[in-house]
């Protein structure tokens, strides 16, 4: 089962639910695949509301292998999933926003106290 807390997320590919997570090193792969822009550059671009297929299937990949699976993105390029390409569209939003929520919804879920607050930092 996907814990949103670490940013993963559980995706029905191939009839099957799948669990996806953008790891420090999936993050990294992301940046290679999209020119070497960091990884908030990607972010931004992808927020734009623009997804190519592409695009989709490397995101979705690295977040197959984040979580562990030994998947190239040639696989994932032949993937089915409810819904067709706004299916996967989904997927894409629904990982990237569990792995770019806001801080302040983070806040939230894990309040500090003034004893957990860093020297230096405002508690909340």
């Amino acid at each position: 089962m996907a814990n949103r807390h670490r940013g993963e997320i559980t995706a029905h590919l191939n009839g099957k639910a799948e669990t996806l997570v953008l790891t420090l090193g999936a993050l990294a792969e992301l940046e290679d695949a999209f020119d070497g822009k960091d990884i908030l550059a990607v972010a931004e671009r992808l927020q734009s509301g623009r997804l190519s297929a592409r695009d989709c299937t490397r995101i979705i990949g690295a977040g197959l292998r984040g979580a562990g699976q030994p998947i190239s993105d040639a696989d994932v390029a032949m993937m089915t999933t409810d819904g067709g390409a706004a299916g996967f569209v989904r997927i894409v939003a629904d990982l990237m926003a569990a792995t770019f929520r806001p801080l302040t919804d983070r806040a939230t879920e894990y309040p500090q106290t003034a004893s957990q607050t860093p020297a230096g930092l405002p508690g909340k």
